[in-house]
């Protein structure tokens, strides 16, 4: 095995940084959030506040508080990319131009799209707009090829198009759960190689829901009039005006997308009329769609400005027995973060005119964390247990509670959102009105400076980059030590080691002591062989009696432990959690 210097940085983590943060002649962490922290202090209105906030932003990031991919990557770096990581764009039902609905067109859209990710950002959309096979085109007296057809063309130009900082692009695709061909949408990915640039949900509507529970038919409806063959076979129109194009057991397509989501692991679910009742905003918008990774719910145009908080960076004594979380100091963190995410909005380089103005209009953010897993382990918590329940919904409260406060008091320096209305906003209902009655008297007040402020994120290589692979997101640990493969320009492949950064944590506390320096030796080349037990002098160990018993991975709990957890933090989420949930094969 190869030696580990366990104060180092990890191989993996400086490849990382180097092949996707560092520009120019940057070699390091800090040189990076020099870069960003300086381009973003540049919203700041006079030369004292800019150098104020950039020596603010610049601590706050070695605090922990970083940017997403997008901000880490290009902010500062003098090319023309986005630093929001991704975007929602409406389709409409026409192939270029505007439908009747004003959406864009299939084609208009499509170029929208390739530009936005051309310039660095992902893209969802919501196809449902879009006729159904074999509906009726009186322009060219033809039937419609559908939604899914159009999908194929969008996945081959995402396949196409190099995202801004090499970069390909993330798509979500959605489609509603009544549209006449969800059957096609839903079983589309058991063909090989289709849609391999998408993720895909299904929009589910709390009507389908009860009509799952009580047994009941549902219909597959289109505002578009079907093609002749599809009336002959029973096709009819509602007194609304929609088409019924086939109706069906609500049950049968239930089971169908639960087999295709265990088989595949997609399509997920989107829960629409949930997203709209709890929005902030359900008075100005209306949410078809999201983000590639389902964290960030958006209106037609609206972005992903996030900024996960390493969680990790605030454990202090991690496994020891006066192990504790600061609290206050991660308040504050918040707090800087929220300015920091806000003056993202006015920096940064939009792809389109209408994402900046959706943008300015709301001021929507995304203050989130990662690290959950592995700060609960330091801690001596297990991720599954009651205590580790309670500490992800107290930190998740905090955040939001920070984070509120400091955007209430951001709006009496800069203004609020020019779409705010307190009544509205505060209205029964919103997420907004589940705030502490101290919070929105402030909020009535003062008013709010950003309509969103939370969204937990898959953080995936700024958490290898810049959290020496601490958990991702929300997520527990998957694996405390594994071997990574990654093919090289000249076409080899490198091969590296790479541990979970708890378990580097509790390693080092090991070698500390001259007395169990030899079982850290031990533990790692067993974790790292895939192995159970190893030996020291002579004496055999288990792997799971040396780790302490908060070291639980996620394939060691039940998907119900991984609900748990999101059922204690969703409610302190204006907008959504990007998790995943492991069954059982």
């Amino acid at each position: 095995m190869e030696s580990i210097d366990l104060h180092a940085p990890q191989g993996i983590t400086q490849e990382v940084l180097l092949e996707k943060y560092c520009k120019g002649e940057e070699s390091s962490e800090q040189e990076v959030f020099t870069r960003v922290a300086f381009a973003v202090a540049q919203a700041e209105s006079t030369p004292e506040l800019r150098d104020f906030w950039f020596d603010r932003f610049e601590a706050n990031m070695n605090k922990g508080a970083i940017g997403a991919g997008r901000i880490m990557s290009a902010a500062g770096s003098g090319i023309q990319a986005t630093l929001i990581n991704c975007f929602v764009q409406p389709v409409g039902d026409c192939m270029d131009g505007y439908d009747d609905e004003g959406k864009p067109g299939i084609y208009k859209a499509l170029t929208m799209a390739a530009e936005t990710m051309r310039r660095g950002g992902g893209v969802g959309y919501n196809f449902s707009a879009i006729r159904p096979r074999g509906a009726h085109v009186k322009s060219t007296d033809s039937s419609a090829s559908g939604p899914c057809s159009y999908m194929d063309v969008y996945d081959m130009s995402c396949k196409t198009v190099e995202s801004a900082g090499a970069r390909r692009g993330a798509q979500m695709g959605i489609l509603s759960i009544s549209h006449p061909d969800i059957f096609e949408f839903v079983t589309a990915k058991r063909t090989k190689g289709r849609w391999n640039n998408f993720n895909v949900s299904v929009g589910v509507t709390d009507a389908f829901m009860r009509a799952v529970e009580a047994g009941e038919s549902w219909q597959l409806v289109h505002k578009a009039t079907p093609g002749a063959q599809q009336i002959e076979s029973g096709a009819f129109q509602r007194e609304d005006g929609l088409w019924v194009y086939q109706t069906i057991d609500a049950r049968e397509l239930r089971d169908q997308i639960m087999r295709s989501t265990y088989d595949f692991a997609e399509p997920g679910i989107v829960f629409l009329d949930n997203m709209n009742t709890d929005n902030n905003l359900r008075y100005a918008e209306k949410i078809e769609a999201t983000n590639p990774c389902g964290e960030q719910p958006l209106p037609p145009y609206g972005c992903c400005d996030l900024g996960p908080i390493v969680l990790t960076k605030f454990v202090r004594n991690a496994f020891k027995p006066g192990a504790e979380f600061d609290m206050i100091g991660f308040a504050d963190a918040v707090a800087d973060q929220v300015r920091f995410l806000d003056n993202v909005l006015d920096v940064t380089f939009w792809p389109l005119k209408e994402q900046s103005d959706e943008s300015q209009a709301k001021r929507r953010i995304g203050v989130g964390y990662t690290g959950l897993g592995d700060a609960l382990i330091m801690l001596g918590i297990r991720y599954d247990s009651t205590d580790g329940i309670e500490f992800g919904r107290e930190v998740t409260r905090l955040m939001r509670d920070a984070a509120y406060k400091a955007s209430s008091e951001l709006a009496l320096e800069k203004g609020r959102f020019p779409l705010f209305d307190a009544e509205k906003y505060l209205e029964k209902g919103t997420f907004a009105s589940r705030l502490p009655e101290d919070i929105k008297a402030e909020i009535r007040k003062n008013g709010i400076r950003n309509s969103h402020l939370l969204s937990i994120a898959p953080t995936g290589t700024v958490s290898l980059a810049f959290a020496d692979n601490a958990s991702n997101g929300i997520e527990p640990a998957f694996s405390w030590g594994y071997s990574r493969k990654k093919r090289m320009a000249d076409g080899t492949e490198k091969h590296y080691l790479v541990l979970d950064h708890a378990f580097r944590v509790f390693l080092r506390s090991l070698s500390e002591s001259k007395a169990t320096a030899c079982m850290a030796d031990g533990l790692l080349e067993a974790v790292c062989n895939y192995r159970a037990e190893f030996t020291v002098e002579g004496e055999v160990y288990k792997v799971k009696d040396v780790l302490p018993a908060s070291f639980v991975s996620a394939l060691e709990m039940s998907a119900m432990d991984h609900l748990r957890m999101l059922e204690a933090v969703q409610p302190y989420i204006d907008s959504a959690i990007s998790k995943t949930v492991n069954i059982p094969a």
